[in-house]
């Protein structure tokens, strides 16, 4: 099982040199549009290899998948986490009830009682 993660690690790994080979040529980013630039004072400009433009919209587009997927789910873990403290006060109160069914009994008939 070891081997087929590595080799899949491999391939996947393989298949991004390759597109990073494929598009090692320089693209210009600017942060706006020329359009807009003119009413900005400040508009950088970097002159990058492609395969970084591709990459790093691949992760932006993780990363923002993964922070909807968070902000989305919220609603199922506050329901869980309010099942789990009722069943945690469930069980606080079964075993104060056990206590009150056992008052006043001999303590080993209690224990042989509780057991079964």
């Amino acid at each position: 099982m070891r081997y087929i993660r590595y080799a899949s690690i491999a391939i996947f790994a393989l298949a991004l040199i390759l597109v990073a080979l494929a598009n090692r040529g320089m693209v210009s980013v600017k942060m706006l549009p020329d359009e807009i630039a003119g009413f900005a004072t400040l508009n950088p400009g970097y002159d990058v290899p492609l395969f970084v433009v591709i990459f790093a919209s691949v992760l932006a587009g993780l990363v923002l998948g993964f922070i909807w997927e968070w902000i989305r789910e919220a609603k199922e873990r506050a329901t869980a986490a309010a099942r789990a403290r009722e069943i945690q006060r469930l069980r606080a109160e079964l075993a104060r009830l056990k206590g009150e069914k056992h008052e006043g009994k001999d303590e080993v008939l209690a224990l042989l009682d509780q057991a079964s």
